[in-house]
């Protein structure tokens, strides 16, 4: 079944079985109500990613001294965990694209709580490395595969207002994580954060395994199959059952439920990431996210050397940055189903008459990059503009008010996210049937070039000055432009030709299996 498909899960009750019968199933049996709980639940269970990175930061100057190790090399555990949360996903996206969310979700979680009780015992600075390694492997992959998810439940029509959502909720702890990491370092010392992390996904794991659906349309179609793998079951299923929603299941042999059994593309992700439909507007997200990255890991020194903050003053001034994010991501999901339904209209009235000829027309022209990409060039140039105004102002803090740079924060916040969300709705859209996989493709390359950022940034500073070190930040991020260009120009017949080659495919091989 077309993911463009009208989503009916909203629509009134059908009057009667004759009407049911004749009723196209809809793409998702989710009501608004049961797809509202699953994006809660999928949206905490992102948060530990971020949480996992940012509760961390205020504490990188006491562990340094903890463990007598210079805050160069503690600035390595963020570039490393940087590095696994780039590769993790590119194992666990392909992975629950085939044997299913629920799957990938309750193993990475296991890494993760593992991972979280031996840091809080870590000794030394070897150790603490290698876990926050497997405590990033952990946590990454739980941003693709609740991608994914959405992939699973929405359409076009409606994604970016859920990805929104998702990616507001994953952003909490941008927002609160650095003011809990604070808290606790300077009250109960920073071991107590890990304990922290290891409670909290503790408790999730349980609720997570008792209420989260199987969603791949692969096992389940559009909900209404019952997966075959003990593990793919969930106990607590009577919301679903309650659903006002009237369908007509989908059964297993149905053209129309996705049920293709396919194998773990393990390269599917670096697949995606090199191919010309997706590379370029990739590297270009990778190279925004890389700058928000190296502000946000060179804040806490910076805030402490040039300011002379406490621990939980410098987890105060990472407030701004997180709330910037998490409104961003909030009015930008609204945008994109706005856009995304004007264009559509547009394209529509515009379209042939002939009822085939419209349908082609609609999934072969639809103009994507359109309805997708239009505000980015403003929010990448405001995040330049950010990123500036960071560098200078902390370059003169006895000049400028402390107010200033933590204001450029929610602005840098605001920008790099709403880019984010942009490019991963974009991405799903173009490649919906392996939608973690695109996710994790993102991830790859995002995380890549921010461990690279970080790795360099501090000594960069201490080379030439905030200042310059951001002013040439700012140039790089005018450079990546280019690929958003690129994108735009040429990405549509880039799109239509992949699809072309990939309806070819599916024909060769249904006439081998002949």
């Amino acid at each position: 079944m077309s993911e463009n498909a009208t989503d009916t899960s909203m629509s009134a009750p059908i009057a009667n079985a004759d009407s049911i019968l004749s009723t196209e199933p809809p793409y998702s049996i989710f009501d608004h109500r049961q797809r509202a709980l699953i994006i809660f639940i999928i949206s905490i269970a992102a948060t530990f990613s971020g949480f996992a990175s940012n509760i961390y930061f205020p504490a990188l100057p006491t562990i340094a001294h903890d463990l007598n190790v210079s805050i160069e090399l503690i600035n390595l555990t963020v570039t490393s965990y940087l590095i696994f949360q780039g590769l993790a996903p590119s194992l666990w996206g392909p992975i629950s694209d085939v044997k299913g969310r629920r799957v990938a979700y309750c193993f990475t979680f296991v890494v993760f709580l593992g991972a979280c009780i031996g840091l809080a015992e870590s000794k030394n600075y070897t150790t603490l490395i290698v876990l926050r390694c497997l405590q990033s492997t952990g946590s990454a992959s739980t941003i693709a595969i609740g991608s994914g998810v959405i992939g699973d439940i929405t359409t076009r029509d409606n994604r970016g207002g859920f990805m929104g959502i998702f990616q507001a909720g994953l952003l909490v702890p941008v927002a609160v994580g650095p003011v809990i990491g604070g808290a606790l370092a300077g009250s109960l010392g920073w071991r107590s954060i890990f304990w922290f992390l290891a409670i909290y996904s503790g408790v999730f794991l349980l609720v997570l395994i008792l209420l989260l659906p199987e969603t791949l349309r692969s096992i389940v179609g559009n909900g209404s199959l019952t997966p075959s793998s003990v593990i793919a079951r969930y106990p607590l299923n009577l919301y679903q059952r309650t659903s006002k929603t009237k369908w007509k299941p989908v059964t297993s042999t149905s053209p129309d439920s996705d049920t293709t059994r396919k194998r773990v593309d393990v390269i599917g992700p670096f697949r995606i990431l090199i191919s010309k439909q997706a590379a370029p507007i990739i590297i270009f997200l990778a190279l925004y996210y890389a700058v928000w990255q190296m502000s946000i890991t060179a804040m806490s020194s910076l805030f402490e050397a040039k300011y002379g903050l406490s621990e939980m003053e410098i987890g105060l001034t990472f407030i701004a940055n997180g709330v910037g994010s998490m409104v961003g991501t909030l009015v930008t999901g609204k945008i994109l189903d706005i856009d995304y339904r004007r264009v559509k209209t547009r394209h529509e009235s515009s379209a042939p008459t002939d009822p085939e000829q419209t349908n082609n027309s609609q999934e072969s022209d639809f103009p994507l990059e359109k309805a997708r990409l239009r505000l980015v060039p403003i929010f990448s140039g405001l995040q330049c503009i950010s990123i500036l105004l960071f560098g200078w102002t902390i370059h003169y803090p006895h000049k400028v008010h402390i107010a200033v740079p933590i204001i450029s924060t929610f602005i840098t916040g605001w920008t790099a996210i709403s880019n984010y969300s942009v490019v991963v709705t974009y991405l799903v859209d173009i490649f919906n049937d392996r939608s973690a996989a695109a996710s994790a493709s993102l991830n790859l390359a995002r995380c890549l070039f921010a461990a690279g950022g970080t790795s360099f940034v501090m000594p960069m500073i201490n080379g030439i000055g905030v200042g310059p070190t951001f002013s040439v930040c700012a140039a790089v991020q005018a450079v990546g432009m280019l690929g958003l260009a690129i994108q735009w120009k040429f990405g549509a017949k880039w799109r239509m030709e992949a699809q072309a080659k990939r309806r070819v495919d599916v024909e060769r091989e249904e006439s081998e299996s002949m």
